[in-house]
């Protein structure tokens, strides 16, 4: 039993490296995880305000359609998914359609 409280009190100077593994952790995390979602995130934003009509679009349900009409006072948008068929969309759930980006080949 004094062997274990020596030990504990031996290793007084490993709370100040708990402290900067904490840091480096946290660190790691924001610029690998946190930091790169608020990109995103700010490039979607950036599309929804920057919608117009005629463009193809995702909604957050994953129906593909084109943008007919968009309501800014109530941030409703109605996308054209087939002949004949409109939907209305809250702006929040429009996504851009990553087949009109150009994509990189492998």
């Amino acid at each position: 039993m004094t062997q274990i409280i020596l030990a504990a009190q031996a290793q007084g100077g490993g709370s100040m490296s708990f402290i900067i593994m904490m840091v480096a952790i946290f660190a790691i995390m924001y610029f690998f995880m946190i930091k790169p979602q608020q990109k995103r995130q700010k490039e979607i934003q950036n599309f929804q305000n920057s919608l117009a009509e005629g463009a193809e679009v995702i909604t957050g349900g994953g129906i593909y359609g084109i943008v007919k009409k968009i309501d800014l006072a109530t941030g409703i948008i109605e996308v054209k998914i087939a002949d004949g068929v409109v939907i209305k969309v809250d702006k929040g759930y429009v996504f851009k359609d990553p087949s009109s980006t150009p994509q990189q080949q492998k």
